[in-house]
């Protein structure tokens, strides 16, 4: 059964012991009422102690993002999703937001801008292109909300290892009412870090563009270097 006015977020992690905390702190700053589901795909770390600790309840869920999220929101009681990455906080009136934006009949989906912890030059481009309101940029990174309802009604997250938040939010649009939020979320840039923002970005391009041709999202993940803290 759900709760109208609850908000469920949704936190996919799998080792995320670094960044958990703070992302939760942040969550536990919103109005409530909210629920807090981390659907952890197997760590082997203290993210699950540590989710804990700070007020939520973790589902052992079966690796791979789209899988947990799904996951979360199977278990979750709330009348509307938020779909949050472990390693991205919520602005302080992030929830209020999303209720607001979701209370007109004719509004079912939406997301956030986004913005990097460690703002380049072109991480701040990246976030700036963020406002265009255009449904090809809603990674799931921005924070994804959606009403059950319309979730349930496009099947959810497809089980793809890459671009699962792309083609959720293609499949919204379609469905009716999506917007496009001013506000930000914060994210972190580690992944740029790691591999130098320019190459990262390349590469994000490169991938982005094969799954607008239509790419087997299948073939694209085996270019995609894999980390547990990504």
């Amino acid at each position: 059964m759900t709760t109208p006015r609850l908000v469920s977020i949704i936190i996919p992690t799998l080792n995320e012991e670094g960044t958990i905390a703070g992302t939760l702190r942040r969550v536990h700053q919103q109005e409530a009422p909210v629920e807090i589901l981390v659907a952890d795909g197997g760590s082997t770390d203290n993210t699950r102690s540590i989710a804990r600790a700070h007020g939520a309840t973790v589902l052992k869920a079966p690796r791979g993002r789209a899988k947990q999220m799904n996951h979360g929101a199977t278990h979750s009681a709330g009348r509307l999703l938020l779909f949050l990455h472990a390693d991205t906080q919520l602005p302080p009136d992030g929830v209020s937001l999303v209720r607001q934006s979701l209370s007109p009949p004719d509004a079912t989906a939406g997301t956030f801008r986004l913005r990097f912890d460690d703002p380049t030059p072109l991480l701040r481009f990246y976030a700036w292109c963020t406002g265009w309101p255009w449904i090809r940029l809603c990674f799931g990174d921005r924070g994804q909300f959606v009403e059950r309802s319309a979730f349930e009604s496009v099947g959810g997250f497809p089980d793809w290892p890459l671009f699962e938040d792309l083609e959720l939010a293609a499949r919204l649009q379609k469905h009716g009412g999506f917007r496009f939020l001013n506000a930000s979320v914060k994210t972190s840039a580690r992944r740029f870090r790691r591999h130098g923002p320019l190459r990262q970005q390349l590469l994000n391009l490169y991938l982005w563009t094969h799954y607008l041709w239509g790419t087997d999202p299948d073939q694209l993940a085996s270019l995609y270097p894999a980390h547990t803290d990504d």
